[in-house]
């Protein structure tokens, strides 16, 4: 599969460890390793699977998680002469998931009050909608790309590893896939994730359906939105490209397209 989804804001590697720590519901300063290292490598190699172009930074950070995991399973040398004190191996992976969480919280906040300072001040007639449609953003909060591959891994687990050597290379493309998908949002106002899977044949096709969903996102033609932290996830079209399309087309001919290349990517305007 040579398909690549390039996204344009794509998490880190220390989104993803703050990611697993709420996750599993653990105490950031006394991370258990050996758990977390396991975890992020399960990522790891769903992230290479999908072909999401993982950066060197994610590399490092996995070569790390093995070094301190290793640092911490050797056996400490008694002292007998004199009482010496080692740090933590996980002193400095704590200190900078502290510094990075707090940074983020911060860039949240910001994010938080321009939001709210828009609300204040856009008083623009807003074109006709149903109103259902029109709050269709608002009840939830966008999940991310690692609640996206969490629900994945659920749905390719239900497929034996034999489906995926079985099906021809070329029996499914992103760009029919996003075609499928896009279609689906516009006959229906939402989709829930596991809902989307549940025709699919075998796993090559649940990993080319994924990708045209990243694909879709990254075109900002969906959203995918949670109603509680790690929730179940709900898959809509992007209403603030539903009301940007309406001005400009004519009610006769439904809705726009989005057109797609035979690689599934959208041409660039010249």
């Amino acid at each position: 599969m040579t398909y690549k989804v390039k996204l344009p804001v794509f998490e880190g590697p220390l989104d993803l460890l703050l990611y697993l720590i709420k996750k599993e519901e653990l105490d950031i300063y006394d991370i258990p390793i050996a758990l977390i290292t396991e975890q992020y490598l399960e990522y790891l190699e769903m992230m290479k699977l999908l072909d999401l172009n993982i950066a060197g930074e994610f590399l490092v950070m996995a070569a790390t998680l093995i070094h301190i995991k290793s640092k911490m399973l050797l056996p400490q040398e008694e002292k007998m002469d004199e009482i010496q004190v080692e740090e933590d191996p996980r002193a400095e992976l704590v200190k900078r998931l502290i510094e990075y969480k707090k940074f983020k919280e911060a860039a949240f906040s910001l994010n938080d009050m321009e939001k709210k300072q828009r609300d204040v001040f856009s008083i623009k007639a807003q074109p006709a909608f149903d109103k259902e449609s029109e709050n269709d953003n608002d009840d939830g909060f966008e999940a991310n790309i690692f609640d996206l591959i969490t629900a994945f891994v659920k749905v390719v687990k239900n497929f034996s590893k034999d489906d995926f050597h079985r099906v021809a290379r070329d029996e499914f493309t992103v760009s029919q896939k996003i075609h499928d998908l896009y279609h689906m949002l516009v006959m229906r106002p939402a989709i829930h994730f596991y809902d989307l899977f549940k025709d699919t044949k075998n796993k090559l096709e649940a990993i080319t359906l994924f990708m045209a969903l990243l694909e879709l996102i990254r075109l900002n033609e969906v959203v995918v939105v949670q109603k509680e932290m790690f929730g179940e996830i709900e898959i809509r079209r992007n209403q603030d490209n539903v009301r940007k399309n309406a001005g400009s087309q004519d009610p006769r001919t439904g809705p726009e397209e989005v057109e797609v290349d035979s690689e599934g990517e959208v041409p660039s305007e010249s």
